[in-house]
């Protein structure tokens, strides 16, 4: 209910703000407000018109009625007659055949000599065209040789002028609203008629943000015209940028290959300086040459440490360049094995449980599987106190082979859980590049390592409360008979 609330809540402020409105809703509503300022003027004028043309033509009516009526009656006044006499006049009650009609003769001395309809109605006689109450009313000169002798009078209702006068405003009314509502529809259709070009480059470009593949191509209207003109303008764009990214990744490409081949070129003097340093150590005396012995003890520790610095950089360096051994059908769960074998000596105090009771068998690299098994036991190992529980699980989910290295020691922070994979980071944040005697790439090879193979890893916390990585690698297909990939 409050969510519904919200949204209504938020379409009315929209709508209050025709700012925020879409574009197609903004040009029909100008289109309608033009058409109906123009409506307007129009009706009105129009209105205008043919309301005085009904006055006008009714006002005539009951004028000309009152002359007809003036030019045939005759008021004769016999000199022994008590009162004067109407002749040769029609009678009044068929000539005024509108229901709403009166019409009366009167003498000069305000005598009614004949009437018909509601004469009372009309009034005193007054020449010209009066209003008495709902009556229109004329009234005009009776003469008899030039001697005025009478009134005739003649009047109509107005009330069904002004019920035609009503009609012809409210007529007027609805073709004004008939009028804006067609133009209200027909802007809406127009305009998105005119935007569906426009909407075809933003789905389009939403797209390519979405994708990030500036290779696409934006669609091109047909019609030469603004639109037209973005979209060619947005295609260069997007073509210059797709050329500048390709660049950038060739040259990205070749800083990786020159650090993989680098860093593959340096283990070999490396190689030849250990062997070196271990003959000379082998040769000194501890009792008799103790500061030429710790010298050379010295130099091979760091030789030892750069030795496997430069084994963790060549195997990011082939990952990044795409360069990792061959893939094979493996199993899992026996290279965690003899991961877990060879990490054994480096617990210590520290409680290595295994659960590792199935063959899990995937497709990749034995070395590379090896090193990440590996990996994920010394870093939990590195992170523990004495005496603490470490687990190794391996399982199958959703046709995964999931392997699970979980401690009891501190854990790793929220805050860390994504970018502890990074590389060089170490202690307790990737500024922190002096805590431990780590390189600061075990977590970044485990990461390289399952995206190579098509899975993925995460950090999250175990049931103890410690630390818990979880590596996925998909399984491989039963059916498959086993290619090598490089």
């Amino acid at each position: 209910m409050a969510t519904a609330t919200s949204r209504f809540g938020a379409w009315l402020r929209r709508l209050l703000h025709p700012r925020s409105w879409p574009v197609r809703w903004r040009l029909a509503s100008v289109s309608a407000g033009l058409t109906l300022a123009i409506l307007l003027v129009f009706g009105g004028a129009i209105g205008q018109i043919a309301t005085q043309r009904i006055r006008d033509d009714f006002n005539n009516e009951v004028r000309s009625a009152a002359q007809i009526l003036a030019s045939e009656y005759e008021i004769v006044y016999p000199p022994f007659a008590v009162e004067p006499e109407a002749r040769k006049g029609p009678q009044l009650n068929p000539f005024i055949r509108p229901n709403d009609a009166s019409a009366r003769i009167i003498d000069v001395n305000g005598v009614v000599l004949r009437s018909g309809g509601r004469s009372e109605a009309l009034g005193q006689p007054e020449r010209g065209l009066t209003e008495h109450g709902d009556m229109l009313v004329a009234t005009e000169l009776i003469s008899a040789g030039g001697e005025f002798t009478g009134y005739a009078q003649y009047g109509r209702s107005i009330d069904h002028v002004e019920a035609t006068i009503d009609r012809v405003w409210l007529l007027i009314a609805g073709g004004i609203f008939g009028g804006t509502l067609l133009a209200i529809f027909a802007g809406v259709a127009i305009a998105g008629r005119a935007m569906r070009p426009i909407a075809s480059l933003t789905a389009t470009a939403r797209e390519i943000a979405t994708t990030r593949d500036p290779s696409q191509a934006m669609p091109v209207p047909v019609v030469e015209d603004e639109v037209g003109e973005l979209a060619r303008t947005l295609q260069l764009m997007l073509s210059s940028l797709d050329a500048a990214r390709a660049e950038r990744e060739a040259t990205m490409q070749k800083q990786r290959e020159f650090v993989a081949d680098a860093s593959h070129e340096l283990r070999t003097p490396l190689t030849s300086i250990l062997a070196n340093l271990e003959l000379l150590q082998a040769s000194l005396d501890s009792q008799q040459q103790p500061e030429d012995r710790e010298v050379v003890d010295s130099a091979l520790r760091s030789s030892r440490r750069m030795s496997r610095l430069v084994a963790d950089l060549l195997l990011l360096a082939r990952a990044d360049a795409g360069r990792l051994g061959a893939h094979r059908r493996c199993d899992l769960a026996e290279i965690a094995g003899e991961a877990a074998a060879e990490a054994a000596p480096l617990m210590g105090r520290r409680v290595l449980e295994i659960d590792n009771e199935r063959p899990l068998r995937v497709e990749g690299s034995p070395d590379e599987l090896h090193r990440m098994v590996l990996n994920l036991l010394d870093n939990a190992a590195r992170h523990t106190p004495e005496g603490a529980t470490i687990e190794l699980r391996l399982s199958e989910a959703a046709g995964q082979a999931v392997v699970e290295v979980a401690d009891d020691g501190p854990g790793v922070p929220v805050g860390m859980r994504e970018q502890i994979f990074g590389r060089f980071v170490r202690g307790e944040g990737p500024s922190d590049t002096a805590a431990g005697s780590g390189t600061g790439l075990g977590l970044a090879i485990v990461s390289a390592v399952a995206k190579s193979h098509g899975g993925s890893v995460e950090a999250g916390e175990s049931v103890g409360g410690g630390a818990l990585f979880r590596a996925r690698i998909p399984m491989a297909e039963q059916n498959r008979d086993p290619v090598e990939v490089s």
